[in-house]
């Protein structure tokens, strides 16, 4: 299993408040030019917030919910401390509850 982090706010706040296509696009850039695989999503309803054991963190969020997900830790750090109103931790997938790290919920 690989550890995978996340920050998860809801989608309004990330989408339209703060709107992180700026910082996600120079990353990629970044990404490209040092020839780096990518290690990050953006999810909108993020399918791992169904997971049992993140239960309290799905009931803090309000609803409907984006997250950013990535196997760099220090990634989701820089973004924790640039943003407030959003929740970080981290999970282990493939698992029985987690069987896809970057699903989304396809129903409401």
């Amino acid at each position: 299993m690989q550890p995978y982090y996340y920050l998860v706010a809801s989608k309004r706040f990330l989408r339209e408040e703060e709107d992180l296509d700026e910082v996600l696009t120079e990353r990629v850039r970044n990404y490209h030019e040092q020839e780096k695989e990518i290690d990050f999503w953006f999810i909108d309803r993020p399918a791992f917030l169904d997971a049992p054991e993140l239960a309290s963190v799905k009931a803090k969020v309000p609803q409907p919910a984006t997250a950013i997900v990535s196997t760099n830790k220090q990634f989701i750090t820089w973004l924790k401390l640039r943003l407030e109103f959003v929740a970080t931790g981290e999970f282990q997938a493939p698992s029985a509850t987690i069987p896809d790290p970057i699903a989304v919920l396809t129903t409401a």
